[in-house]
């Protein structure tokens, strides 16, 4: 009889536990959330300023502050940036950007490993859905400027501004 109770007792104690699991498991939605146009400009602007977008894609962004106007944000910059890879630069987002769809953005973002000082990994890590709205800020912001110089390979100087990243080999 004892034996017979403490199963019941064991089985119940474990069904308990699986009931209150199950009721603190958070509901997955199958639609999401409808959200503004307003909104997506705003969560859009938000992400694009604390993933630090400006620092490099708006050129004089960090040299001022933070403080150049919107209509100018994220028209590339002709800065190089010099090391082991080649030169880089910081690409013209507002041109790039308009000649997208909003998914061929996040896939870009989510699956592309750009070349140094970008980092590629905070756009893996976003949500689809903070991509989504910076795509239409970017793209809401509408295209402006001019493309910025091509990739140089490691043995071509550039002719431009560049900042000069030491080889972790010298």
């Amino acid at each position: 009889m004892r034996f017979i109770i403490s199963s019941l007792l064991i089985v119940a104690a474990a069904l308990s536990g699986a009931a209150f699991f199950v009721s603190c498991t958070p509901e997955k939605t199958t639609a999401p959330v409808k959200r503004t146009e307003q909104e997506r400009f705003a969560n859009g602007e938000y992400m694009t300023r604390m993933a630090g977008c400006n620092d490099c894609h708006t050129a004089g962004y960090p040299e001022a502050g933070g403080n150049i106007p919107i209509e100018k944000w994220l028209t590339g910059s002709p800065l190089g940036w010099h090391g082991p890879w080649g030169t880089t630069y910081a690409s013209n987002l507002r041109l790039l950007m308009s000649s997208m769809t909003e998914e061929e953005w996040i896939h870009l973002a989510k699956n592309t490993k750009w070349m140094p000082p970008m980092p590629w990994w905070i756009l893996h890590d976003m949500k689809e859905s903070d991509l989504a709205d910076m795509h239409y800020f970017v793209k809401s912001l509408g295209p402006a400027g001019e493309p910025m110089p091509e990739y140089l390979p490691p043995n071509q100087t550039p002719e431009g501004p560049y900042i000069d990243f030491p080889s972790d080999k010298e």
